[in-house]
């Protein structure tokens, strides 16, 4: 199933997206903590707004440098264990969403990574478990301020600021994440291409490595990791990452 929230003007609400990415149905309640229900409205995805899929009301968890080739870019082998961070709930965005480029940094960069929707409540999983915790994927921008990263050494401010996290269009709930394609584009121009098999540590055993540090809650999120091509986006640039089977999550960046 493909789960979208969004809205027409009013309280957000959670629907069922059609294969062909063109209709909703709407369902009542929260599908993290419901059981799935149709209403019987349905509307098209044209004429309503797409929200952030999930608002997570515990945490993001961020994984840093889980592509060898990103890791040499980056100036450095990659960890020989999962490399965590956290990333504030509101940071969180949703599509066509503006990031907003801080006056604190000068570098701002795009990030492309496949996301991690946790379903239920979890702790010490093992990988072999991993699959039983999860309610779906989705699309994400885990975007940084490049210079705090380096001048602050530690991530939190770089990867936090308010709008750093885009998520979306929606949350695909069967699939299978082992080879799938990941583009970012900047105003159309392909920036980052690669595949979810060349994580070095797959989404098992990065939920796994999570499990062994917090105790996952239902909506949390864990990015995957980015691949090789990251780098700095410009004010009034739109930045697209598409992941085949889930769709793509576009947003512009702006100063204020």
């Amino acid at each position: 199933m493909r789960i979208a929230r969004y809205t027409t003007g009013e309280d957000p609400t959670y629907g069922l997206v059609d294969g062909a990415g063109d209709k909703i149905a709407e369902i009542s309640g929260d599908p993290l903590y419901s059981k799935i229900e149709l209403t019987g409205r349905t509307t098209t995805v044209d004429e309503v707004r797409l929200l952030a899929p999930v608002i997570p009301r515990s945490k993001v968890i961020g994984i840093g440098k889980n592509y060898a080739e990103h890791a040499r870019e980056m100036g450095g082998e990659a960890p020989t264990e999962p490399l965590m961070f956290l990333v504030p709930n509101t940071a969180v965005a949703g599509p066509d969403d503006p990031v907003v480029m801080p006056p604190q940094s000068q570098r701002v960069d795009y990030e492309g990574e496949l996301a991690v929707v946790i379903g239920r409540m979890c702790k010490d999983v093992t990988p072999q478990e991993a699959r039983q915790v999860v309610f779906g994927y989705t699309v994400a921008n885990d975007v940084t301020a490049r210079d705090l990263q380096k001048s602050d050494g530690q991530w939190s401010r770089a990867k936090g600021f308010d709008t750093f996290c885009p998520l979306g269009p929606w949350i695909e709930t069967d699939l299978d994440v082992s080879d799938l394609r990941l583009q970012t584009r900047v105003d159309g121009e392909v920036r980052q291409d690669g595949t979810t098999a060349d994580m070095i540590h797959d989404v098992w055993t990065l939920i796994s490595h999570a499990s062994q540090a917090f105790t996952l809650l239902p909506g949390d999120v864990i990015l995957t990791g980015t691949p090789e091509g990251i780098g700095p986006v410009e004010p009034g640039q739109r930045v697209e990452v598409e992941i085949d089977q889930i769709g793509v999550l576009g947003n512009p960046f702006l100063r204020r």
